[in-house]
């Protein structure tokens, strides 16, 4: 090959190594560990990040420790789950990194059973679990089920509202219609261990209310959830 094809290919590869280096020296990354609240020793968790407000760069780990490109100056959002212990939800942004270009963020998760929570305090129930497309209660939800049944006969005055999503894909009075009759299952197996009724509210919300705009089998997963509001305690 020709002298000057070599300069012209030479000539590429500093520009676009020059461009690589710039495009990673500018990039900010979200790190931090996973550890127990009460002992801080290392936990390992599944992490979920997703960037704000739209939720098109989405992700997860499973580890003790984290660590992500905040990509677009863009804040994150992250869920952070692990058995044994309560999910904990934070969001990340970009102008706190530090001189390294950084944000550093460890996450303590709290051990043990849900004693109390302020009114208007929300609680995901991620191990809530149903067949795509249908109503019914897998049994592995029955543990976390059992965990709200004597969170509510530890605080007698306490009164919550049990909230349904689904994904936003198909057609939206179907979804709708789902929701709610998810979330009537979840509180009939409550009341059927003798929490009253009136203690428990119910509102569908549908496909309205996304975690994530992302078209992925993960994106579609977070949106398909049961959460808790405490109303009063």
């Amino acid at each position: 090959m020709s002298r000057k094809f070599f300069k012209l290919y030479n000539l590429f590869l500093l520009i676009a190594t020059s461009a690589y280096c710039q495009t990673a020296d500018s990039l900010i990354y979200a790190e931090g560990k996973i550890l127990s609240a009460e002992t801080k020793e290392p936990v390992m968790a599944r992490v979920t990040y997703q960037s704000l407000p739209y939720g098109n760069k989405i992700g997860t780990l499973n580890n003790n420790t984290y660590s992500f490109p905040m990509f677009d100056n863009e804040k994150y959002a992250i869920i952070v789950e692990a058995p044994g212990f309560f999910t904990a939800k934070y969001m990340l942004d970009p102008a706190e990194a530090n001189e390294e270009r950084k944000v550093i963020k460890h996450i303590e998760l709290a051990v043990g059973q849900i004693k109390k929570h302020e009114v208007g305090h929300v609680i995901r129930l991620d191990n809530v679990i149903f067949p795509v497309g249908r109503s019914r209660i897998s049994e592995e939800s029955f543990s976390e089920l059992n965990v709200v049944v004597d969170m509510m006969k530890e605080n007698e005055a306490m009164v919550i509202q049990l909230e349904g999503h689904t994904d936003y894909q198909g057609n939206a009075k179907e979804n709708l219609k789902l929701s709610k009759e998810r979330v009537e299952s979840v509180k009939h197996y409550i009341t059927s261990k003798g929490i009253p009724k009136n203690r428990i509210k119910t509102k569908a919300f549908g496909g309205t209310m996304p975690l994530s705009r992302d078209n992925t089998p993960e994106g579609h997963r977070l949106n398909r959830r049961v959460e808790l509001r405490i109303l009063e305690n």
